[in-house]
C-alpha cells in the first residue's frame, strides 16, 4: 500500500467517525468495555486466573 492510499484510508475512517452521532459514538464505547476482559487477565495473562481456580478448589474441598 502506498503513502498516499494509507493516508487516504485514514482521512477517510476519521471523516465518518467525525461524522457519527455523539450517542453512537458512546454506545459503541459502552458495547466495548462490555466485552473487554478484567485488569488481572489483561495485565498478567492467565496466572491471575490459574490462581483463582486453584483457590477455588482448595476452599470447596
Amino acid at each position: 500500500m502506498k503513502t498516499n492510499d494509507y493516508v487516504k484510508f485514514m482521512t477517510e475512517q476519521f471523516v465518518t467517525y467525525v461524522d457519527q452521532p455523539k450517542e453512537v459514538k458512546q454506545a459503541k464505547r459502552e458495547e466495548k468495555k462490555e466485552h473487554r476482559q478484567p485488569m488481572s487477565f489483561r495485565l498478567f495473562g492467565m496466572i491471575p486466573f490459574a490462581l483463582r481456580l486453584m483457590w477455588n478448589r482448595k476452599r470447596h474441598e
